[in-house]
């Protein structure tokens, strides 16, 4: 075959190949659910996820009747959608191909970056739809910064196991820089002032990134944003049923707000908020946790996030049982209903670096695969991640310009699975 790879070639791939598996830190330590590609194609590469059942029990001794106590339970889902593409294209000429390293160099150059857009991928979702906000007023510290993460994620039921923690460089290294003081310990004292490495801590795997989301700050003073409305609460539905009478499937991530702002207040997407009277609860026991419920906010919908009345779209829905029904009282989340006239307190009063937590079921990749025909003139080589996230590699001479062509590609999808499941962490947040 005229444009067939080398043996050279196909070693310098699977170098590539190797070097993009060990690059993907961030995919290692999410889930992975592998789609079918003639299914994707028929559904427009969407696919509807299931979130985690929450039970509800009663007082069932034996001869009690519990007849008129069984229910439905209610399985909620979340859209996840393959709508990653990411390519490296580039060219080498006869004279750039004698010396064989360019091409290697260049192979390696490709491959950081794909694993780079899968890595940002990743943090991206989770730094925008991430629902459980721990703002410090401190600088990255240590222990304390973390174990409030840990403490978050306990009053809410999150698993124990399979944390993670991705800090900006700034904030690992302050927490770094906390450990390396402690010489009354043994051997994390010097490790982390001789690599600056913090590794486990109050039960999350740290990560340290050399690039972060950033959250703009907003010091709208407290009592300026007011919930506009009683009875905005939420209740869960797995399906929807349309005036035609279709049924479609329905994203239970997200609740239109009614608000309300004063003069000079402002709403921006990706603001983190708390609202007066309506504390968090333990997912699975209903119990009050003591902590204002934290809420982020999506979009923008009316109003333009400036004064006057607006509606806005937050993650996660108030579900507060306002309507007692079967599926409010399975994933209530909140004490109360907003009352009309509450506060809206926003959390990220300055600009900040946004560092992510999540436990692992939270967050989702979904790997692709293009359909590439292998004998249409142009040679390729596939390779599969220990996540099943496929890499191509194709080849084209071209003869009118003695130019050889070279791409890589990557195709995947990201999705937030459960946004009470993942969390981020705000430094230097003084009200």
């Amino acid at each position: 075959m005229a444009n067939a790879f080398s043996k050279e070639e196909r070693v310098a791939f699977e170098n590539i190949l190797e070097g993009f598996n060990d690059a993907l830190v961030m995919s290692r330590n999410v889930s992975v659910y592998n789609t079918e590609g003639s299914m994707m194609e028929r559904t427009n590469d969407v696919i509807w996820r299931p979130q985690p059942y929450i039970a509800t029990s009663i007082n069932g001794a034996p001869r009690t009747d519990i007849s008129s106590n069984f229910i439905d339970f209610t399985q909620l889902a979340v859209p996840a959608t393959l709508g990653f593409n990411k390519t490296v294209p580039f060219t080498l000429d006869a004279k750039e191909l004698r010396d064989q390293l360019q091409e290697g160099r260049l192979g390696d150059a490709a491959r950081q970056k794909l694993a780079s857009d899968i890595n940002v991928a990743i943090m991206n979702v989770a730094a925008n739809q991430s629902t459980v906000v721990v703002a410090r007023s401190n600088a990255a510290g240590g222990y304390a910064d973390v174990a409030e993460c840990d403490a978050a994620f306990n009053e809410l039921g999150v698993q124990m196991f399979d944390r993670y923690l991705a800090l900006s460089s700034r904030s690992y290294n302050g927490m770094a820089s906390d450990l390396a003081g402690r010489e009354t310990m043994t051997g994390k004292p010097t490790t982390a002032y001789e690599r600056s490495f913090v590794g486990t801590v109050a039960g999350f795997e740290t990560y340290k990134m050399d690039y972060a989301n950033r959250i703009l700050g907003n010091a709208t003073p407290s009592g300026d944003i007011t919930i506009n409305g009683a009875g905005q609460y939420y209740t869960p539905a797995a399906t929807s049923t349309a005036g035609t009478g279709e049924t479609a499937n329905v994203d239970n991530r997200y609740q239109s707000l009614d608000v309300t702002l004063a003069a000079g207040a402002v709403l921006r997407a990706g603001d983190a908020l708390t609202v007066d009277g309506v504390n968090s609860v333990h997912h699975i026991t209903k119990s009050d946790t003591g902590q204002p419920k934290t809420f982020r906010v999506i979009s923008i919908t009316s109003g333009g996030g400036t004064a006057g009345n607006n509606t806005i779209v937050i993650s996660p829905p108030i579900i507060s049982n306002g309507g007692s029904t079967d599926a409010e009282a399975q994933y209530q989340n909140v004490t109360a209903t907003p009352a009309n006239g509450a506060t809206v307190d926003v959390l990220n009063v300055d600009a900040a670096d946004i560092n992510v937590f999540w436990q692992k079921d939270a967050l989702e990749i979904l790997p692709g695969r293009y359909a590439m025909p292998a004998n249409a003139g142009v040679d390729l080589m596939r390779g599969t991640t220990d996540q099943g996230i496929e890499l191509v590699m194709q080849k084209f001479y071209d003869i009118n310009t003695a130019v050889t062509k070279y791409r890589l590609d990557t195709f995947f999808g990201v999705v937030n699975k459960q946004p009470e499941m993942s969390g981020i962490m705000l430094f230097n947040q003084v009200p």
